[in-house]
């Protein structure tokens, strides 16, 4: 398997310009590139790109991610099948998207197109997609799920969800579908009704569509991510995309809310200001630490860069065409999250279980790089918010998907908080929930 790796990255080096060079130097620390005022260094052009993917070993018999000092973590399920996003119903049952791509036959043609799906497989996303929600119960409070049931089946690479009143929201790879759902239910039987398609086709790149509602349930919020890197596609190609989408509840009309995101998720409302913040991925190939992933408030209208320029009005040369108006109008985003950590789950931390200090503050979930060394990500961070705004350091919740050989036990994508105010983290490699609570506070009551 090391000689597959091998071949790829000799390939990549080859086929994929532009990118960091083969040995990088860390032109910035971490801290540095985590804020609301990342240090940004130059980007860097090559022919040789950094490939640093952390090939998969699973967790061993009882093992599990090291959690924070005055944390803990247990095990709610084990035994899932690439378990990407989870969703917390009124009665706490907790509904996991056991979820991968769909078919993109035109997504990276061609050698470099080789490249990324072996890159991909090596990375442990290259597995079937299970299509299907599965209901997790946690009947007798202990904190671990005695009751599974398929929930769902037969869905099209399913990643949001959210429910409003009895009606059950399932964001695909290409559409929003509505099912009905009665509180208690371990299954859906009744056939979904298609309340939007959203931007999809043969291309695809990035596919997972996350999904929130407004306080007043009357709109849908839809994460849509780039069909690129860097706008190599053509215009046309993204036309709706690298975007959050509004859509009517009541007759599926949808428009573009924000848009310049390159691939933004986990969509989830600010306690304190009511604004929609997103967590997105940024662009590769201009170096080690360019650029950053991040996390923001999402505002009507607004546009956010991509693909023509990052962290406000910084150009990137290689988006044609030029669109000087364009970067004019980018906004800065509110907090960087690191270059290439792929930053993909965002909860704010709106119960009652953890500390004071961590009151209303985001845990994000950090899925790691395959394109960065030292790598990056690979855990869960926590960031304290006050007055509304990102204030501080992030903090690491969940650390130890990486082994002392470099391999992946795990990697964290979706949070969401369970109904104690437990934190729930999406381990698609781990094939596992896990929960983490203070540590005094272990059990779910």
């Amino acid at each position: 398997m090391r000689k597959n790796l091998l071949l790829v990255t000799c390939v990549a080096a080859l086929v994929l310009p532009l990118a960091a060079c083969n040995d990088p130097k860390d032109t910035a620390t971490v801290a540095q590139s985590y804020g609301p005022s990342p240090t940004l260094p130059p980007p860097e052009h090559s022919w040789f790109p950094t490939v640093d993917i952390a090939s998969v070993s699973h967790w061993p018999d009882g093992d599990k991610p090291v959690a924070a000092n005055g944390m803990t973590v247990t095990a709610f399920a084990t035994g899932l099948e690439h378990p990407r996003t989870v969703y917390v119903l009124p009665n706490g049952d907790v509904l996991v998207a056991e979820s991968n791509a769909p078919p993109k036959p035109d997504d990276g043609k061609g050698i470099k197109g080789f490249v990324y799906r072996q890159a991909q497989k090596w990375a442990g996303a290259g597995v079937p997609s299970a299509n299907r929600i599965t209901l997790l119960r946690d009947a007798d409070g202990d904190g671990v799920a005695e009751v599974r049931s398929t929930f769902l089946s037969g869905l099209n690479s399913p990643f949001g969800m959210v429910l409003v009143g009895e009606d059950f929201y399932v964001a695909n790879s290409d559409a929003i579908v509505k099912f009905p759902y009665h509180e208690g239910d371990t299954k859906i039987t009744a056939p979904g009704v298609k309340l939007a398609d959203l931007p999809a086709g043969t291309i695809n790149h990035h596919w997972t569509k996350d999904l929130t509602a407004s306080t007043d349930g009357t709109k849908l919020y839809a994460t849509v991510g780039s069909n690129s890197n860097v706008g190599e596609n053509g215009v046309e190609a993204e036309k709706d995309r690298a975007a959050v989408l509004e859509v009517d509840r009541a007759n599926g009309q949808w428009r573009v809310f924000a848009s310049g995101l390159r691939n933004p998720n986990g969509p989830s409302w600010n306690p304190q200001t009511g604004e929609l913040w997103v967590v997105v991925n940024e662009r590769d190939e201009l170096g080690n630490d360019l650029v950053p992933d991040y996390m923001t408030s999402v505002r009507d209208g607004a546009f956010y860069g991509w693909p023509y320029s990052y962290y406000g009005d910084h150009v990137d040369t290689r988006a044609e065409p030029r669109r000087p108006d364009l970067v004019q109008q980018a906004m800065a985003p509110d907090y960087a999250l690191g270059a290439h950590t792929a930053s993909l789950g965002l909860v704010f931390n709106t119960g009652n279980l953890f500390p004071a200090d961590m009151k209303d503050g985001a845990f994000v979930g950090q899925h790691g790089s395959w394109n960065r060394k030292p790598r990056a990500g690979y855990k869960v961070i926590f960031v304290p918010f006050r007055d509304g705004k990102p204030a501080g350091a992030p903090q690491d919740v969940l650390t130890g998907f990486l082994n002392d050989k470099g391999e992946a036990q795990g990697r964290p994508v979706g949070v969401r908080l369970d109904k104690q105010g437990a934190l729930l983290v999406a381990d698609d490699v781990g094939n596992a929930i896990w929960r983490v609570t203070p540590a005094a506070k272990s059990a779910a009551r």
